[in-house]
Formats: structure tokens, sequence, C-alpha cells
């Protein structure tokens, strides 16, 4: 022991030492700037087309109104980025158990723009509006609210009953409300031609200040901060849109400097926006779905009855070809009917890649082999993989669809195609049942439930949107359970459960979900974009861009040694 005590004493004394250091180290607060945002500065964003009549009920066709009216009125329920309700002029909801009644309670202290309070009649004149919209409302709106009543308990409360169960229904109370007091004497034909719809009132986060008129012709419109908005008050003081004729307008606007946004940029100005180092491009899949559908019920074409060829015509088509060379890669692989991001996607179902070898030996097993004099079509039992596929008249869809074309042929697929004017083909082609293969866009906007019945559920397919007839009794099961179910965990797993069967069965071949872009000036902070559902939704997250900010002195814990 002698020969180890100084060692020993030595350790002891360092180990003295070094403890009474770390108890001297105590926690000190360092200053530091850091920017926050500050009210004021001004947004001016261009947007392609004009407006006509800044009212909710009647922009539904003019992108431009909708846009516009975004800022300026107000809903009772928004959806975030999943596709789940969020109260806005709503306090709360409640929902029937049977899923019939829904109690919607106001919150309190809401002002129009001219400072009236704004209370449950202003939502029931609305929906009365809608019920009477001859011309403007789409009929299918006008049914659907001519058969829901609105009963109003008092100046926050009221209650919608439905005549059976409709769980998307929340869907429908995002129309922006107007003001029963500036319109309550006019007929719906009167609001029309009214001059309201210039100097429109709202409840939103801006308000209207006045048009921006050149030679006779409105060329933009210009909004202020709402001070008294019951929600978050925006930061940036004026908010201006300008009007133009086309993108490339619209972008040498911003070229020029005048304008700090574009509201979508065309694929023509996509790279010169790419590159432009002043410009942030914000990307959001778009509310769409291009497809092929088939006519399952087409004798002609019995091959196309059978899933496991449609299996092999969906694993021919390049699609990652196509996005990149024919769309510049603005767009998405589709692996389904309802949009990934949304609470009813099911990340898991099966996804089927691109394998032009394994489809040709798909195509070999069951018996479909090389004929003719030729050798170029595939056929069994005399009958050959022949049939025309119809698409929309415009150079982009006659692009995808000679590419198709051009991969199933590679298959052994001989595949006409025929170019119809869109109208033309919904309208006659696909109501009709008059065709074998279609390339189409579903067009889903204004909608965040998912709910694929309309499309793909068996009694739709006499006389509904259900175009490739598709019957399949356990898939309409879940969709129309799922519409009728109030619980929104019981609704994932039919979806779910759904998508599993669309991915098994095919019934129509998911090709991609397009893609939008926003550009805005690297200027304005606190922009963000996620999933939208109509293009409007750019503005969901409003209040929260800035142009100025202001430094503020904050203290950050860290340890230092106290001298």
């Amino acid at each position: 022991m002698k020969k180890f005590r100084w060692q020993l004493i030595i350790i002891f004394l360092t180990g003295l030492i070094v403890g009474i250091l770390l108890l001297r180290e105590q926690p000190v607060a360092l200053p530091f700037m850091e920017p926050e945002p500050a009210k004021g500065g001004s947004y001016t964003e261009a947007i392609i087309g004009t407006i006509q009549r800044l009212n909710p009920v009647l922009d539904i066709h003019n992108n431009a109104d909708r846009d516009v009216d975004r800022l300026i009125y107000s809903r009772l329920v928004i959806f975030d980025d999943r596709g789940l309700p969020q109260p806005d002029l709503a306090e709360s909801w409640g929902i029937s158990a049977d899923g019939t009644v829904y109690n919607i309670t106001l919150k309190k202290n809401i002002l129009w723009h001219d400072g009236k309070p704004l209370t449950a009649d202003d939502v029931l004149f609305t929906v009365d509006m809608m019920r009477m919209g001859d011309g403007i409302v789409p009929e299918d709106l006008k049914s659907f609210w001519s058969e829901v009543e609105v009963i109003v308990y008092d100046e926050l409360n009221l209650q919608f009953r439905l005549p059976e169960p409709y769980a998307p229904f929340l869907d429908y109370l995002s129309f922006g409300i107007l003001p029963k007091h500036l319109l309550n004497n006019l007929t719906f034909e009167e609001m029309v031609n009214s001059a309201f719809n210039l100097q429109p009132v709202g409840s939103g986060p801006y308000q209207f200040n006045g048009l921006q008129v050149e030679n006779g012709v409105i060329e933009g419109v210009e909004l202020v901060a709402n001070p008294k908005y019951y929600g978050k008050v925006p930061y940036i003081e004026k908010f201006v849109f300008r009007f133009f004729p086309d993108g490339n307008s619209a972008f040498m606007a911003y070229r020029n400097g005048d304008v700090q946004g574009i509201a979508g940029i065309p694929m023509e100005n996509l790279a010169d926006a790419l590159s432009d180092p002043t410009l942030s491009i914000y990307s959001s899949r778009l509310p769409e779905l291009t497809m092929i559908l088939f006519n399952l019920k087409d004798a002609s074409v019995p091959f196309l009855q059978e899933s496991v060829i449609r299996q092999a015509l969906l694993m021919g088509i390049n699609r990652q070809y196509i996005m990149d060379k024919i769309l510049d890669g603005q767009a998405i692989v589709a692996d389904g009917p309802i949009f990934p991001g949304s609470w009813a996607y099911n990340d898991s179902q099966e996804r089927i890649p691109y394998d032009l070898n394994q489809a040709i030996d798909i195509l070999r097993s069951n018996e479909y082999v090389l004929s003719g004099e030729d050798a170029a079509v595939r056929s069994k039992n005399d009958v050959n993989l022949e049939f025309v596929l119809i698409h929309p008249d415009s150079p982009r869809y006659l692009a995808i669809a000679e590419q198709i074309q051009s991969d199933w042929n590679a298959m052994g697929v001989k595949v006409a195609l025929e170019a119809v004017p869109y109208d033309q083909l919904v309208l006659d082609r696909l109501t009709n049942r008059n065709y074998q293969a279609a390339l189409v866009d579903l067009n889903l906007a204004n909608y965040p439930d998912p709910d694929p019945y309309p499309f793909w559920d068996s009694v739709q397919a006499t006389g509904g949107q259900n175009y490739s007839q598709w019957d399949d009794r356990m898939a309409s099961e879940y969709l129309e359970n799922a519409r009728v179910t109030v619980d929104i965990g019981e609704r994932t797993r039919l979806y779910h459960n759904f998508q599993v069967l669309f991915a098994r069965e095919l019934p129509a071949l998911p090709l991609f979900y397009p893609v939008y872009n926003y550009g805005v000036s690297e200027e304005i902070q606190g922009v963000r974009l996620g999933p939208i559902f109509e293009i409007s939704d750019r503005f969901s997250r409003v209040t929260d861009w800035y142009l100025v900010s202001q430094r503020t002195l904050k203290t950050q814990p860290t340890n230092t040694l106290v001298p």
C-alpha cells in the first residue's frame, strides 16, 4: 500500500479539483437576435384569367373568382392536408349516431367586413341561394341541398338534417358564406347581376379594397388585411391580384417585377421558373387522377374482363418514362383511386412496377401467343389482343396515348388510337358506354373526402359514373358501408380494404397524379403548400405569410464556467 500512496493522493486531489470546477459551472443566458414576422408590406400575384363575380355561390366555374373569394369569404369547415375537417366559422359540431343530423355551433363575435355580426341566419340564406341557383349552381349540388333541412335555433346554433346517412357531408359545408343583411331583398337572378359581386363583403382574412381598372377593363383586385378577423390577422397588409391572358405573360410580369407570385406556372415556363434564383417553387399533387378506363361489359374485347390481362397491361406501361419525357416530371406515379396523403390512403397496398418482360410472360402463361402473318399480335382462341383507345383531342394526351400504344405494341397488343373532344368523350362515349378503352382524367377537386363510390360502386354501373361497369359485390359493400359510417377509424378500414381489392382486380389502370406548381418570390416568407383539394388551397395558411420581419432580442441558456 505504501508503494501506491502518492498515486492515490494525486488521483484524489485531481478529482476534488474537477468536482469543484463542475459545481461552479452554471447555465448562463446568452443574448441573440431572432427574426420574427411583423405586420406590413404588399404582395401582388399573377392569375391567368379574370374575375366575373366575387360571390362564392356563383364562382364555381371561374378559378380566378374562387382564388379571390378564398381570401374574402369564410367557410363553416375547412380541411387539413390529409382531408380531415377542421373548424373555420364553426366552433364545433356533433353528429347523431345514425349519421343523419349535424349540429353546428358558430364561433362567437364573428363580424362581416362592414362590422355587422355573422349569424346562423347567414348560413341558411347562403344554402337557400344555392337551392335557387338555376343555370349557375351545378344541378347535382342544387338537388343535394334541396333534400337537406336546415334549422336555425339561435344566432350561433343550427342543424342540418339529412334524408339518409352520408359520411362525406362535411365536404358540403366548405362553401363561402354570404351576408344576408346585404342580399336578402334580392332574388337569385337579381343577385347574379348585383353590384355586390364587384364590391363584395365577406368575413375572411382579407377584405375588398377596390378594383384596378385600365381602359374600362378590370386588370386587378386589391384586398387589405381584415383587422377584425376572428382568426389570426394576416401579417401582409395588402394583397393584390393581377390578371393575365396566359401563363407566359404572367411569367414575364414576374420577370419585369410587376408581380411577386404566379398562381400556376405552365409547363412551358417551368424550366425558366426553376432556373430563376429569386423565385421559390412550391409543388403539390393536384386532386386529379389520369387513368385508363376499360369497358368491362364489351363482349367484343372479352380479354379486358380478365384481371390478369389488365395487370399485364399496366405492367407494360412505362409510366415513369411518360412522366419524365412527356410531362417534364410534373406528375406522381399513381397506384389507386385514393390520393396519397389522404387519411383514407392505404400505404401498404400492392404496387405494380414497369416490367415489360414479366408482362409478356403473364400473357404467355395465359396462352396469348403471337400469331398472324407478321406475328405481331397475340391471340387466344382466335381472339386477338386488339382494341381501340380513345383519348382527349389535345397534343399532350396524344403524346401520352402514343407512348402507351408503343409500350403495348412491344407486348404484342395492338392498339388503335382515336382522338375525341373531351366533352364528347365524357358526355357521349363514356356516358353511353360506347368505348373499349379510354384515357381520361378524373377531376376530384373541391371534395376532400375520398369517397370512391360514384366511380366504382356497382349501383353506378348503369347510368352513373362507373363507366367501367365494374361489378364487384365485396368492393361495393366496402364503399356503401363507408358512406354511411360516421366513425373515421371504421371508414379508414373499409377504404383500405377497398384499395386492396382495387389493386388486385384493376378495373382501370391508374397512371399518375398531375402536379401543381406555384411560384412565389423568395422575399415572401412563411409560405407552405401541402396536398391541395382545389387550387385556392394554396392560401390555406396565408395568415402565416410575411414580408416584413423584426429582430427580437432573446436569450438562450448555455453551460459555461463562471469566473
